[in-house]
């Protein structure tokens, strides 16, 4: 990439933090209008929301920040990878991307998005499509010598109600074929058909990879935006059933060390207790936190029982809108806060996994850095699109 190009493109910095949310909405509108057929990739929901807004804003400011050293993203670009190979994000797409992504960043704007920006621009966007094709097309391959390259069909064999509004379901392949190995902590995509588009979710394996089958534990949202897939799943998808899954993705999984500290958020329990399995049959020093609104809202509370009783770890619950407080020494009755979590976490030898809705998991991060953990000791995964594009992210 030319240096005049680098210095271009940062010199747009200041310009994409005040108008990146308008340039990305615009591009959404139009790239939808001429390829509608992509809302079938794309997720409706966070368009409707505008978090996928927000994602692609932060991620386009990021490169514009980092377009000299691009390798710095490259953890985070895995991370967006990922997702792509999971939902079915192609090298053809992105040409697309890039001359709607142009159109709107002109038709935004204006006069002041000059000749040489735009060229500028163009450049700099070739080179991280690039990035994005090449980490990709190794995932894909990765995936299709596992098992299957997009999407297959799996069968329901169990559904299991966990806690309220939660429930699991057991998948199996139909040919009876062993289904693709994953890592404890990786999730898969689950797509519907709809009457207009599709619709592509991912869901956690809640399981572990010795099991013969995928485990998902979803929650039924109550905003129907939010919950088009988990309400299908709920409501309608019963034993027997068939169900389009992509081959496990994502990169929140867990490391090689002495010690784990898992902390959880509501449904954000369900890569932890795959993890968590791991963890403890590796023999693991493990510190178990989670929060949730009460017990009927504690998805898989049988099974951590079940481990607790056969393995030795800390293990702390929170439940923060308990309507009777019973005794139990594992359980406290209140919100799980900085200054409770500080009681339990801040071993700094320790890698921490954290998981749950964003607003959780900001504070649990927050926490943490005040305990002084170390960034590259800490992992998480947030409900939604990836907000940000940092390389501290």
């Amino acid at each position: 990439m030319k240096q005049t190009t680098i210095s271009i493109v940062k010199s747009t910095v200041p310009v994409l933090e005040k108008h990146g949310q308008a340039i990305t909405t615009r591009f959404y509108e139009m790239l939808f209008e001429q390829y509608p057929s992509l809302k079938n990739v794309f997720n409706q929901t966070n368009q409707k929301t505008g978090r996928q807004q927000m994602a692609l804003a932060n991620t386009v400011y990021a490169a514009a920040q980092y377009i000299d050293r691009l390798e710095t993203l490259l953890p985070v670009v895995k991370q967006i990878a990922h997702k792509h190979r999971s939902i079915g994000v192609k090298a053809e797409h992105y040409p697309i991307v890039g001359e709607f992504l142009l159109k709107a960043i002109k038709d935004v704007l204006k006069e002041a998005a000059t000749d040489e920006i735009m060229e500028a621009w163009k450049e700099a966007y070739g080179a991280i499509a690039d990035v994005f094709i090449s980490v990709e097309q190794e995932l894909y391959e990765e995936a299709e010598e596992k098992g299957w390259k997009d999407y297959k069909k799996l069968m329901v064999h169990k559904k299991v109600k966990e806690a309220e509004d939660v429930y699991s379901f057991y998948l199996v392949s139909p040919d009876q074929k062993a289904l693709p190995a994953f890592l404890p902590g990786q999730y898969v995509s689950v797509r519907i058909p709809g009457q207009e588009y599709s619709s592509i979710r991912q869901y956690s394996l809640s399981g572990y990879p010795s099991q013969p089958y995928y485990k998902i534990t979803v929650k039924k949202e109550k905003q129907m935006e939010d919950g088009v897939v988990s309400t299908y799943l709920h409501d309608q998808l019963k034993e027997g059933n068939l169900l389009e899954v992509s081959v496990p993705a994502g990169d929140f999984v867990l490391k090689e060390n002495n010690k784990s500290v898992f902390i959880s958020g509501g449904v954000g329990i369900t890569p932890m207790m795959s993890m968590l399995h791991q963890a403890l049959e590796n023999n693991q020093e493990v510190t178990f936190i989670h929060s949730a609104k009460n017990e009927q809202f504690h998805a898989m509370k049988r099974e951590l029982q079940s481990l607790s009783e056969k393995y030795t770890f800390a293990q702390h619950v929170f439940y923060s809108q308990a309507q009777t407080a019973q005794h139990d020494e594992h359980i406290t009755y209140g919100r799980l806060t900085k200054q409770e979590l500080a009681k339990y976490a801040g071993d700094k030898h320790a890698y921490y996994y954290v998981c749950g809705s964003s607003s959780f998991t900001q504070m649990v991060l927050e926490g943490l850095a005040e305990m002084g953990i170390s960034q590259e000791n800490i992992m998480y995964e947030s409900f939604g699109p990836k907000m940000s594009m940092t390389p501290s992210a």
